[in-house]
């Protein structure tokens, strides 16, 4: 595996095209599904009383000789200090498909994502959390892609990579430093346009997701990739909250 990105930011913005030119031994049917596998996701049911905005699947992996190897099922928890909203709860989504687990597509992803992480993280003693969100905006709701507001996720790095975008208006991506200075800003459009973050020297948030026009619904699809060490399931670090 090729040496990871020496840089100086703690962000990297890779364009859609860069991801596809590595994926390009897989034919576009299997990448298809890859992205239509976002249709069968299961409700978020820890959101608000009401809110049905929110799809999701989770599931836990090991990267072993370049190939995916899931883990045993469980919760996905975060740290009180991390998550304000769900820290310290333990939150079970439904596992990602057999399907899409084994898929050689998604292996070749991660490995793409992890040769362009803002800094070095070792496989050796690592993990890998991938998480399949889909938002949905309505004519009477808005959707909230991070409800929590400007945060971190408690991990190593972090690599938001968008899948879909259909109908919909806002999802800006935003980043800012410890001392909540604005970094960077961007609008994924692209399937594939990613955004890689250093957790542990940044925050992010994005902004609500609006129907487009007079369209009754319109969706944004994300892969989040989570890196950090293994067995860390109370995801935390030591550095200060936004304030």
């Amino acid at each position: 595996m090729s040496e990871p990105y020496v840089m100086s930011e703690p962000y990297v913005h890779v364009p859609a095209t860069e991801i596809l030119a590595a994926l390009t031994e897989h034919d576009e049917i299997a990448i298809k599904h890859l992205r239509e596998s976002w249709d069968g996701l299961r409700a978020d049911r820890y959101l608000g009383p009401g809110a049905t905005y929110r799809r999701r699947r989770y599931s836990e992996f090991r990267l072993t000789r370049g190939t995916l190897e899931r883990v045993p099922h469980g919760a996905f928890r975060q740290a009180a200090e991390i998550n304000p909203l769900h820290g310290g709860a333990a939150r079970e989504f439904a596992p990602i498909e057999q399907e899409v687990a084994e898929s050689p597509v998604l292996a070749a992803l991660v490995r793409t994502l992890l040769d362009r992480l803002p800094g070095s993280f070792d496989v050796s003693t690592g993990a890998v959390g991938i998480h399949q969100i889909r938002i949905i905006a309505s004519r009477d709701a808005e959707g909230l892609p991070a409800p929590e507001g400007i945060h971190e996720d408690g991990h190593h790095f972090v690599a938001q990579v968008l899948m879909r975008r259909e109908n919909v208006e806002g999802g800006v991506s935003q980043l800012y430093d410890r001392e909540m200075a604005p970094l960077f800003r961007t609008l994924l459009t692209e399937p594939f346009e990613t955004v890689i973050i250093d957790d542990r020297r940044v925050f992010h948030g994005v902004s609500a997701v609006e129907v487009a026009g007079d369209l009754p619904v319109g969706v944004r699809d994300m892969m989040l990739v989570d890196f950090f060490p293994r067995g860390d399931r109370d995801r935390t670090h030591d550095c200060p909250g936004p304030r």
